[in-house]
């Protein structure tokens, strides 16, 4: 499938970044939120040691908000996830889990309050829009939804801090994680916030005014140049690593929040009108699958992601890669808690595999 094309369509949106990542010499994208999500520029290896050592730019527009304002906003956001937001301060960010009336994940998205009536729900890779404005409307709620015109861009890295200090100024230093300030830029305010998706360190800068892109990232690549700052994007090694779920990849719409480790983002006895709740409750301690990790000495080739017994399923593949740092082949699958009552390791062709929980837990094998 290496060498297979993706056809770019008015169905696969661009972004105001997206001629500056052609111009960087993006290698690959991927179509997420319907839109295009650069995935390595070097190769996956050479995006990972700069993501890892120096400072990358990310064009993460993908990362779409669904703006829900409005009287009752609060009331539906709360209704859609079994976390306690009632806490949230005006330009806090809580990743949570969106769940159905069954108990099973619409989405993880970041919840941002915004205003005081006023939510960004920065979503994963599924139409959160459409199942909110379906709840709205079926509930008579006074609230209105919309995709936001916002264009996130990311910067990842142990040098992100000082990258984004020069260009935002040094109140970016007092950002605490998940949290975010309006900062000015050449006259004009938008929020950074400290976060992203990777475990490097980073910020993520919430563009508002599509004409700034072009000036903004050519401002961080000019006061990056010393920092070896390159354009990159998620990586996968990284990802793995660092134990971050990818919604579609590690779970979907058919599990529920215990079987993908969740369960620290969830408020189940807590006064709260979550749909999801009741279902949540029933759920505890009961579910059948676990999503854990598996970590092999060598490159395992799994036939079609199944995890096999003596010719019995007991599992499945969500995500796989090559450690460099470790040198080792982590995966992540989906288990029978059956299974993984009376084991702590598998043999696949051969190969023996340690069964372990997420987060990996491993001794780098590369000198800092």
């Amino acid at each position: 499938m290496a060498d297979k094309l993706l056809s770019i369509s008015r169905r696969t949106r661009k972004t105001p970044f997206t001629p500056l990542v052609e111009a960087a010499g993006v290698k690959g994208y991927t179509v997420y939120n319907h839109m295009l999500l650069p995935t390595f520029f070097d190769s996956n290896q050479s995006d990972y040691w700069s993501l890892c050592q120096d400072v990358q730019v990310w064009d993460v527009s993908c990362e779409r908000q669904i703006e829900v304002s409005g009287p009752d906003s609060e009331r539906l956001i709360q209704l859609m996830t079994p976390r306690d937001i009632s806490k949230a301060v005006i330009g806090q960010g809580l990743y949570a889990p969106l769940c159905d009336e069954n108990g099973l994940l619409i989405n993880d998205p970041v919840l941002i309050k915004f205003a005081p009536d006023n939510w960004w729900v920065s979503i994963a890779d599924s139409d959160v829009r459409l199942w909110a404005r379906g709840l709205a409307f079926g509930l008579g709620l006074d609230v209105q939804i919309r995709e936001a015109a916002i264009w996130p861009l990311a910067v990842q890295g142990p040098k992100a801090e000082e990258l984004v200090s020069r260009v935002f100024g040094e109140e970016v230093r007092d950002i605490r994680f998940f949290r975010s300030s309006m900062l000015d830029f050449q006259g004009h305010s938008m929020m950074v916030m400290r976060s992203g998706y990777s475990k490097q360190g980073g910020f993520e800068i919430y563009l508002n005014d599509p004409s700034l892109a072009e000036p903004l990232w050519d401002e961080l690549f000019k006061q990056g140049e010393d920092l070896k700052v390159r354009a990159g994007g998620p990586n996968l090694i990284e990802r793995i690593e660092s134990s971050l779920l990818s919604y579609g990849n590690d779970m979907n719409f058919t599990h529920n929040p215990f079987e993908c480790g969740l369960d620290a983002y969830m408020d189940l006895d807590a006064d709260i009108d979550a749909m999801s709740l009741k279902a949540l409750r029933a759920l505890r301690g009961k579910h059948i699958h676990q999503l854990v990790g598996i970590v092999f000495d060598e490159v395992v080739e799994f036939e079609d992601f199944r995890v096999e017994v003596a010719g019995e399923l007991v599992g499945d593949v969500r995500s796989q890669v090559w450690s460099p740092r470790y040198n080792k082949y982590l995966t992540m699958v989906m288990m029978k808690r059956e299974f993984l009552a009376d084991n702590s390791s598998i043999t696949i062709d051969g190969k023996v595999g340690n069964i372990v929980d997420l987060p990996f837990n491993l001794k780098s094998t590369v000198e800092s």
